[in-house]
């Protein structure tokens, strides 16, 4: 036997994945030496049932003695072992007691030491909530942590992981090897959506299910082995690396009573088989995938341009795919290099073109496609060996236009790859819920053919990056529905250079530019997607509001369900995120140095120190709490430490200079340049087909958006209906009013005029302010500086005003068409 390893979201025992189809055994009355285990003559006899019956592992709930893996090993069994403490009291109130936990795990871990049959250690099963509520969920994770570096200390090739449930959900234990949760839910949407949330939870590591189960004693043994096929599919469906059902035997003891009510077992106390086991086993035969599915044919595109450094790994994952009915397409975008030759010694149909952009690449692979379904994976990216079953279980089971995946950096591709993937900007989706996504990176999406072909495929006009997040956003304008599937799992080599990755991420700031002036609606002042959904995936730079969190616990912690809430960031500690934040650092410099000519000026240099340290301070926290694969000892991990915060630092300055370049700025000006001088405009139109005055403002802002500009509709208690914005300082508001004459004859009537918000009036007043008291003072230079700021600010003001007033003066037509 070999010990299995961790490997993305799955187990692997060699070039092979493991699928743990297991079954709890105990705990059992306490043998002669206090041990909660039967015989060996019992032991043996029901690992034999178990081997026989396709099962692969045992889980027990205490340490069971070192022959009790060999015979494990012998009928090819893998054992889960439960590390089994004091987790019932308040075990960190008590320095003995804790001494006491951390010597017996360190001692259990040393005794099955190196045994090739241990699948993991399980540090605890679920821990009361309320005793974790007792001690507050950090100092509990502290201990797991603890306990989970004594374990690896004694036997540093096992994987360890915790048992979690439910009620203790908001524990994050991101140190784990592998998410274990019991989870005993009746029924199956509502298990699968609580998978998903559970694939979120445990995000680039496996997800196994510890138990799952039914009682025969109130339900009968009918719906008991009903329920458990259903449960083992939609667990294996979800893309857990497997499951324990509860449990092989009714036989169970606990608390220091055998317990006679409960009959959760798939065998009887006599180990008669129940109708459970051979619905178990017939459902383990299926798995991970049913026999009886339909796979639809899957066509996958590689587009390429001077990728020989790495589409050989490209091309060698392909070959791996176990699907059984796709075909590859690699498209070769001019490349000068050796693509052609190396993807030409695989069978995949290559097509070769001049070199016209990303985007025309693929909608070459999507021409010639076969498939129903087409899939996109980066010529620097390799797919798990099922990573097509599981987009395509996703597109048969939802009503989806697109379905895309997690995309994982590889481990070994060196220490600067390992902080790159640590640090903003690498490819991540949006989620809209637990299994519905806003946007997937394109290293890793599919979609419906017909669904590509309907919106006429992606945009030429994004030649390297931009192109997945227009044509998401071009597919939900049409109401589609884009699905996310956890376990379609792919490997994207991440920027191995500090050069490399600055050119990513300029491109990336080019390719936000593109986006804002296409999509200006969904673009806020300071040039941010307003995501509605949540970001998930690597890299995030955290705010310092991060340290904290909410969890909801219900009335006197009596939830069953309870779970973490991250605060949303004040906006202080907000603004530090964006690249814009190196522009407040430069302003508030160079007053700083004003400042030598007007004294009063230096007290914004607190204001400076503050600007500075607000960012550092996020990347280390940032830098910190990452995960390297390449951290072999803590002089090696400080300095990944070090590397990481400071890409921290330097992508939102590489994205800054790239959104600056092509014209996404804070100061940008979108829609007509002609401008109307007018502080107010009255316009009235008569009309003898009568019309909803809500279709009428309807057609009017679609007319606008169409002209690109960027439209808000009045809230409830507003008494503006339109409001146009011309750029950051000013804009146009409009009202309308409707006579109604009788027979259906409408006199329409609409008011325009210029808009400047409140925080734009403040600002240019307090410019104005201090330029006023610089000259008072004898700061020529401060006040001279001051008032041209001020000049220029209020000549902003009004050109965004009057500009946005002539666009919807322009626009109105549309409202007063019969």
């Amino acid at each position: 036997m070999q010990r299995p390893t961790v490997s993305g979201k799955f187990l692997w025992v060699g070039d092979r994945k493991l699928w743990v189809r297991g079954v709890t055994y105990g705990t059992f009355r306490p043998d002669s030496e206090g041990r909660l285990i039967p015989s060996r003559e019992r032991v043996r006899a029901d690992f034999a049932a178990m081997a026989q019956s396709g099962f692969n592992t045992v889980r027990t709930y205490t340490l069971p003695p070192r022959w009790l893996l060999d015979t494990a090993q012998e009928f090819g069994l893998r054992v889960m072992v439960g590390l089994w403490w004091d987790q019932f009291v308040t075990f960190l109130d008590d320095r003995r007691l804790r001494r006491k936990i951390e010597c017996d795990v360190r001692d259990a871990a040393r005794s099955l030491s190196g045994h090739p049959a241990l699948l993991c250690y399980a540090l605890a099963n679920e821990i009361p909530a309320s005793v974790v509520r007792w001690h507050g969920r950090r100092p509990v994770e502290k201990f797991l942590h603890r306990l989970y570096r004594i374990v690896k200390r004694q036997d540093p090739t096992a994987l360890v992981t915790y048992v979690n449930y439910p009620t203790t959900e908001y524990l994050r234990l991101g140190f784990l090897d592998l998410v274990c949760f019991n989870v005993y839910l009746e029924s199956e949407d509502r298990l699968r959506a609580y998978l998903a949330k559970l694939q979120n939870i445990a995000d680039d590591r496996p997800l196994l299910m510890a138990e799952i189960g039914l009682d025969s004693r109130r339900h009968g043994a009918t719906q008991q082995a009903e329920t458990l096929t259903w449960q083992i599919r939609a667990v294996f469906e979800a893309g857990c690396c497997g499951l324990f059902v509860f449990s092989w035997t009714d036989e169970w003891f606990c608390g220091g009573f055998d317990i006679e009510d409960w009959d959760f077992g798939i065998t009887r106390r006599d180990r008669t088989p129940k109708p459970a086991l051979e619905a178990v086993v017939r459902a383990y035969a299926q798995t991970p995938f049913a026999e009886d599915i339909e796979w639809p044919r899957i066509s996958v595109v590689v587009c390429s341009f001077n990728g020989s450094a790495t589409i050989r790994d490209t091309m060698e994952g392909l070959q791996e795919l176990e699907y059984p009915d796709c075909e590859v397409i690699v498209v070769n975008d001019g490349s000068t290099d050796q693509t052609p030759e190396i993807v030409a010694e695989y069978p995949v149909r290559l097509i070769s073109t001049e070199n016209r952009g990303l985007s025309n690449a693929r909608n070459t692979g999507c021409e010639a496609a076969t498939g129903e379904i087409v899939a996109y994976i980066d010529d620097d990216a390799w797919p798990d060996p099922h990573w097509l079953h599981y987009l395509a279980l996703e597109f048969l089971r939802g009503d989806y236009v697109g379905v895309g995946g997690p995309n994982l950096p590889p481990p070994g591709d060196g220490a600067i790859a390992d902080c790159v993937a640590n640090a903003p900007g690498g490819p991540v989706q949006v989620l809209l819920t637990d299994r519905v996504a806003e946007h997937i990176p394109g290293c890793n999406m599919a979609f419906r053919k017909s669904a590509l072909e309907a919106v006429n495929g992606f945009d030429p006009l994004y030649r390297a990056a931009g192109d997945d997040v227009d044509l998401c956003w071009r597919l939900q304008e049409r109401g589609g529905v884009i699905g996310f599937a956890h376990a379609a799992v792919d490997w994207h080599h991440r920027r191995n250079s500090l050069r490399t990755y600055w050119k990513q991420q300029r491109g990336y700031g080019k390719a936000e530019a593109l986006l804002e002036r296409k999509w200006p609606q969904r673009y806020n002042a300071a040039g941010h997607v307003a995501w509605h959904g949540r970001l998930y995936g690597q890299g995030f730079t955290l705010s310092l509001a991060s340290l904290g969190g909410r969890i909801y616990r219900g009335v006197w912690g009596s939830a069953p369900f309870q779970s973490l809430y991250e605060r949303r960031p004040p906006t202080l500690l907000e603004l530090p995120l964006m690249p814009e934040w190196y522009l407040v650092v430069a302003v508030l410099a160079a007053c700083t140095l004003i400042g030598f000519s007007w004294s009063p000026l230096l007290w914004v240099s607190p204001l400076l120190g503050m600007a500075l340290v607000l960012p550092v301070a996020q990347a280390v926290l940032s830098a910190t709490r990452a995960r390297y694969t390449s951290a072999v000892n803590p002089l090696k991990r400080f300095g990944l430490v070090a590397l990481t915060a400071y890409l921290h630092l330097q992508q939102p300055m590489a994205r800054l200079i790239g959104r600056i370049q092509h014209g996404l700025t804070i100061w940008r000006q979108r829609g007509p340049r002609r401008k109307l001088w007018r502080l107010r405009c009255i316009d009235c139109a008569w009309r003898e087909q009568w019309e909803a005055p809500d279709a009428r403002l309807a057609a009017l802002q679609s007319e606008l958006q169409r002209r690109g500009s960027v439209v808000w509709t009045g809230g409830e208690y507003d008494d503006w209906d339109l409001t146009v914005r011309g750029g950051i300082l000013g804009g146009a508001r409009l009202r309308m009013a409707t006579e109604e004459h009788g027979a259906g004859r409408q006199m329409l009537r609409f008011r325009l005029w210029p808009h400047l918000p409140t925080e734009t009036l403040c600002f240019v007043v307090g410019l104005g302010v201090l330029s006023a008291l610089a000259f008072a003072n004898g700061g020529w230079l401060a006040g001279g500086i001051f008032a041209l700021v001020t000049l220029r600010c209020v000549a902003k003001a009004v050109a965004d005003a009057t500009s946005a007033l002539a666009t919807m003066h322009d626009a109105l037509p549309a409202a007063k068409e019969e």
